[in-house]
């Protein structure tokens, strides 16, 4: 996926309504979105940030993603019009549970990845959970079953 193929994100952020159907769509923009916006909440973008990064996307899309895409998704620039959490605030009921459960779930993996988190890295996850609507149980991993 093209960092140009954003054209969900284009449309929520102009006002515009994002057809039904378009959840698998909607789901790899907001993960891109929001694991590049990641490696750079601490204001500094290490390549192994980069390179954990296009593996997840790899693992939960099937797609490829370049280098080049995460870094032009993570830039401030891209938010000028919308914050990501504004942009995740709006979007949260055009996604799956599951779909906003693994957002949610790979974000924290690439946070893991420094085996420490910064307070700028904290505030962005809570941030991101609250705008996605995720329960704490989803972010453990935890999947609800149907309990007779």
């Amino acid at each position: 996926m093209a960092i140009a193929d954003l054209k969900n994100v284009l449309k929520i952020f102009s006002g515009s309504e994002v057809s039904a159907g378009k959840e698998s769509e909607i789901f790899k923009e907001v993960l891109l979105m929001t694991l590049a916006r990641a490696a750079n909440a601490d204001v500094s973008i290490q390549q192994s940030e980069v390179d954990l990064i296009r593996k997840i996307l790899k693992s939960h899309t099937g797609e490829d993603f370049s280098a080049a895409d995460i870094r032009v998704a993570a830039r401030a620039e891209l938010y000028a019009e919308a914050t990501l959490v504004k942009y995740l605030n709006s979007v949260y009921k055009k996604m799956t549970e599951a779909h906003r459960a693994q957002t949610v779930q790979a974000l924290a993996d690439v946070f893991r990845a420094d085996e420490t988190i910064s307070v700028l890295e904290q505030d962005f996850f809570d941030n991101v959970v609250k705008a996605l609507h995720v329960k704490s149980w989803q972010v453990a991993g935890l999947h609800a079953g149907d309990v007779s």
